[in-house]
């Protein structure tokens, strides 16, 4: 179903709203943008929001999966503009804002795969999984790897570590592994041994996957 970009965003800011705060019924007053009264009439006739007695607002099933699909294509957006055009990430919200109306559907998987299917968005915030990451379909070669899928003597630049867990971001910020560093895969699987510089280290298969290379082509 093809909403209005205006409609879209206030669809994201639900969304956010849903996943953040884990609210069945919203206010306006949450939302980190106003919408505007045609808008909300778009959303209600259309049957992707609907308005309690109380003047607030819950998704309905159709609009949860519509939030869902629109918030994922807003953070794969944000993923390429940072990972492979480079744009600088103080630029990325608002120029993603404009470039995920043209993720349409399909567009959005080729997207994702190229990209190796990340789990975040650079800032952080879960990317929803679509068929594409379960199935895990190569539609495109991808030009992003975690290092556990790259092949020995591989290299390129470390793009972003996929990891929420602080003693694992402190331990390969320790050894070098940030985004930007040129990184080379010496020996893989079932010890992934890499080299930064001058130094070498070696990490398991699940340290490996939460380490994401934007892969120089041999």
């Amino acid at each position: 179903m093809v909403v209005s970009e205006k409609a879209e965003e206030i669809l994201e800011a639900l969304w956010i709203v849903h996943e953040e705060e884990k609210c069945a019924v919203i206010k306006l007053s949450q939302l980190r943008i106003m919408p505007d009264i045609s808008t909300l009439k778009e959303l209600i006739d259309a049957q992707i929001i609907e308005q309690t007695v109380d003047k607030e607002f819950r998704l309905t099933e159709k609009g949860l999966i519509l939030a869902r699909d629109a918030i994922r294509r807003h953070r794969l957006a944000e993923r390429l503009l940072t990972d492979i055009l480079a744009v600088k990430k103080e630029l990325v919200h608002e120029t993603a804002c404009g470039f995920e109306h043209h993720l349409h559907k399909g567009v959005d998987a080729s997207v994702c795969t190229l990209l190796g299917h990340p789990r975040f968005c650079p800032h952080g915030r879960p990317i929803p999984p679509g068929s594409c990451c379960k199935e895990q379909q190569r539609v495109v070669e991808p030009a992003v790897y975690p290092l556990s899928m790259m092949k020995p003597q591989m290299r390129g630049y470390v793009i972003y570590l996929s990891t929420t867990d602080p003693k694992t971001a402190q331990m390969l910020i320790s050894m070098g592994v940030v985004p930007g560093v040129e990184i080379t895969l010496l020996a893989g699987y079932p010890s992934y041994l890499f080299q930064i510089g001058e130094g070498q280290f070696a990490v398991d298969k699940n340290i490996a996957s939460q380490i994401y290379i934007r892969v120089e082509k041999m």
